[in-house]
């Protein structure tokens, strides 16, 4: 089981994410793509918080298909275009992510693969076999 590492060495989070993770080497580990704020059906969520709420119901989809959960989910990089927005991306991923904290970096970023594209976030998961 992963264990999140929050040491008072280091500068305490400014929102709910963890400085490090610890895995075990004989973990199973699923690479998550960066996942957008379009759903299955094809379309485009408009704006960034509806783009944000898919691109986490889009992750735990994911996670659910290769047998694991939130818990499972250890870090995670999330591009926005939105600088000015960050208040918004941070509210839903409390939401979506309730008191789990994975590893973050949040990277503000002038365009993503297509232009309607407003946030991509990207992760990691990790399950003990």
């Amino acid at each position: 089981m992963p264990v999140f590492i929050n040491p008072p060495e280091l500068p305490k989070p400014s929102s709910n994410y963890a400085q490090g993770v610890l895995v075990s080497a004989g973990a199973r580990r699923l690479i998550l793509s960066g996942q957008v704020g379009m759903g299955a059906d094809g379309v485009l969520r408009e704006g960034l918080e509806a783009q944000t709420e898919q691109v986490f119901d889009n992750i735990l989809a994911l996670l659910k298909a290769a047998d694991m959960e939130l818990k499972d989910l250890v870090k995670i990089v999330t591009y926005c275009t939105r600088p000015d927005e960050l208040a918004i991306v941070r509210q839903v991923r409390a939401r979506k992510l309730g008191i789990h904290t994975p590893a973050s970096t949040f990277l503000i970023v002038p365009a993503l693969a297509n232009p309607g594209f407003l946030i991509e976030i990207e992760g990691e998961a990790v399950r003990d076999n």
